[in-house]
């Protein structure tokens, strides 16, 4: 699908399945609504899935991972050569993320969509690495739909495959950079409100980082009415790919997890894309940097986790399987109140 098809399939949830499901849990024996948003979320993917039995079976992380041209301005503690690193370890279990899902019972799937160079991890290339956009635009408004559009396709492959859960991850150094340009513009805020220290800066080196992005915004002008014009101005090549995962698993009716704070901003160009897709989205925790909790209200979503992290690569957002296959399970498997002929609790005005 391309992204104006894809746009086009969003739809609501369906509220008849969401009804039967709260009708599920209440019906369970346990005070009413007493595992709060371990219901809720079960009942929202009831809605995106328009089935009343939850399963969650075949579970996937999506990283995508490219460079930014932005690291030329020195903004970043390490080099650009970690990129391309740490996805590769993806694939050898010896990322964080992909022994998270080893873990978690979910397989990874990692994406180069703009990677400096070449290596092992399946390629998707828009181009090596995005331009600086403290000089120029760091991509075409049509390599941005491009890679927005690699996501839907990923997603669309992941679906065919049986997988019905998938979470996002990223990998890119300069990418907190990106995103707190994208994150400023979108939401209207003061650069400094959406800049931390990333993977680790000094206060000059994030100085530094915040003067680059408040001049990059100055010289580009991008459109905050147009999310793909400020993901092509100020964005990267895996924020794109995540807005085309959170795109296409709405589209197909999927529900898709917000890691952090990269794939949260991802999240809100979807969102600003087409908001139905919001609906389809699951918020896993809040990350420490300083936007993450702005974003996740933009997106009306609250996190289950509140564990300072920030690491990224999708930690956050495989750490949460484990807790929605626990609220699957009861709920499918739980004694309701007429099986152990117990009086029904009532909702109470």
């Amino acid at each position: 699908m391309n992204l104006q098809e894809t746009v086009s399939k969003i739809q609501p949830l369906n509220e008849q399945m969401m009804e039967i499901s709260r009708k599920r849990w209440d019906s369970i024996a346990h005070p009413l609504h007493s595992l709060g948003l371990l219901e809720d979320v079960i009942v929202q993917i009831a809605g995106i899935t328009g089935g009343q039995d939850v399963h969650i079976q075949k579970k996937a992380l999506v990283p995508m991972c490219a460079d930014n041209g932005v690291v030329e301005e020195g903004v970043t503690q390490t080099g650009q050569e970690v990129t391309a690193i740490v996805a590769e370890n993806f694939l050898i279990e010896q990322a964080t993320a992909s022994i998270l899902c080893k873990e978690a019972g979910a397989e990874i799937f990692p994406i180069d969509i703009g990677m400096a160079v070449d290596t092992r991890v399946p390629k998707h290339k828009i181009a090596y690495g995005t331009r600086n956009m403290a000089k120029e635009p760091a991509m075409t408004y049509e390599e941005a739909v491009r890679a927005i559009e690699v996501g839907i396709a990923v997603v669309e492959d992941l679906v065919e495959k049986g997988y019905g859960l998938i979470a996002t991850g990223e990998m890119g150094i300069g990418n907190t950079t990106t995103s707190s340009a994208i994150a400023s513009v979108l939401l209207d805020q003061p650069v400094e409100h959406m800049t931390g220290r990333g993977a680790g800066l000094t206060s000059s080196g994030l100085e530094k980082k915040i003067t680059t992005i408040k001049n990059a915004i100055v010289l580009h002008q991008p459109n905050p009415e147009d999310a793909i014009d400020v993901l092509a101005k100020v964005g990267g090549f895996d924020i794109a790919g995540l807005a085309g995962v959170f795109l296409g698993g709405a589209a197909l009716h999927v529900p898709v997890v917000i890691d952090g704070f990269i794939s949260g901003v991802a999240a809100l160009v979807a969102q600003r894309i087409c908001p139905q897709a919001a609906d389809y989205m699951i918020a896993s925790h809040v990350s420490n940097e300083p936007a993450a909790e702005l974003i996740l209200k933009a997106l009306g979503k609250e996190a289950f986790i509140h564990a300072h992290m920030c690491l990224g690569e999708g930690t956050g957002a495989v750490t949460l399987f484990p807790l929605l296959d626990m609220a699957a399970k009861i709920y499918n498997s739980m004694s309701t109140f007429q099986d152990i002929e117990v009086e029904e609790y009532q909702h109470l005005e």
